[in-house]
């Protein structure tokens, strides 16, 4: 049996990318591959264009085995990916001193997008939008009606596993309570990755899961100094861990005196 490699980046940008298809709508089905990403509409010009083909051959020979020359490739069969809030409505007040179109937008789970190509005219038509449920035109904004895959929510769940057992954060006794809002840390932001800004999620997902861990950590931190307190003002003894620094702490106050007394 094959032996599956859940957090290698071209599999999880894979299931990343079926993830937000299924937030989505397009006129055909084999619309949701794009070949290359945009910020603005604009931007497309023939060196677009031939960055698209360059994709768009090197996809095809790649999950083909075939070899396909760019110059074969008509514009008609290309697909761009515009970053776009035109179809996204809008809700005032949602941030009070909004600085960008997105403060000015519904807050969405991943950065909105549209898809477009070019027609038997040359002319630019839009064939997908994110967020979308129904007829690319006739449609409506949807927020709630696409899932993450099975695959990509085991990758979320690998990866904190895995985290979970170096050797700095493994001793916790809290371990299982860092995993588990490490998992729920990426089930919320773990679309949001911007493939138009980056092609690594792992390093994306792994900042996030250690900044779960660290957030934990520094929390229960608190919390026992808290209960150490407590205990002290109580004449009852604070952990062990209390014990340890305080020890420490005098340990070196006295090796500063010494050195201090013995100076020539």
């Amino acid at each position: 049996m094959k032996k599956t490699n859940y957090l290698n980046n071209k599999d999880i940008l894979s299931e990343i990318h079926k993830s937000k298809n299924t937030f989505c709508s397009f006129s055909l089905p084999e619309y949701h591959q794009y070949d290359a990403i945009l910020s603005n509409i604009n931007q497309i010009d023939n060196e677009f264009i031939n960055i698209a083909k360059s994709n768009r051959a090197k996809r095809i020979n790649q999950d083909t085995k075939l070899t396909i020359d760019v110059e074969n490739i008509p514009n008609t069969d290309l697909i761009f990916r515009i970053m776009t809030f035109d179809h996204i409505p809008d809700q005032p007040g949602r941030k009070k001193n909004p600085k960008t179109i997105a403060d000015r937008k519904i807050k969405l789970n991943f950065p909105p997008f549209q898809h477009w190509k070019f027609n038997d005219n040359n002319e630019l038509i839009c064939i997908g939008k994110s967020h979308w449920k129904g007829d690319v035109f006739s449609g409506s904004f949807s927020l709630d009606h696409g899932i993450a895959t099975d695959k990509l929510a085991l990758m979320w769940m690998k990866l904190c596993e895995r985290y979970a057992t170096r050797g700095n954060v493994r001793g916790y006794t809290y371990n299982d309570e860092m995993r588990g809002q490490a998992i729920l840390q990426l089930a919320q932001i773990g679309l949001q990755f911007d493939e138009s800004k980056s092609q690594n999620p792992f390093a994306y997902y792994t900042a996030a899961v250690t900044n779960s861990f660290v957030r934990v950590i520094n929390l229960e931190k608190r919390n026992q100094n808290i209960r150490d307190d407590i205990l002290e003002m109580n004449d009852m003894n604070p952990s062990y861990t209390r014990q340890a620094n305080d020890e420490w702490e005098v340990a070196l106050k006295r090796e500063k005196e010494f050195q201090e007394n013995n100076t020539f």
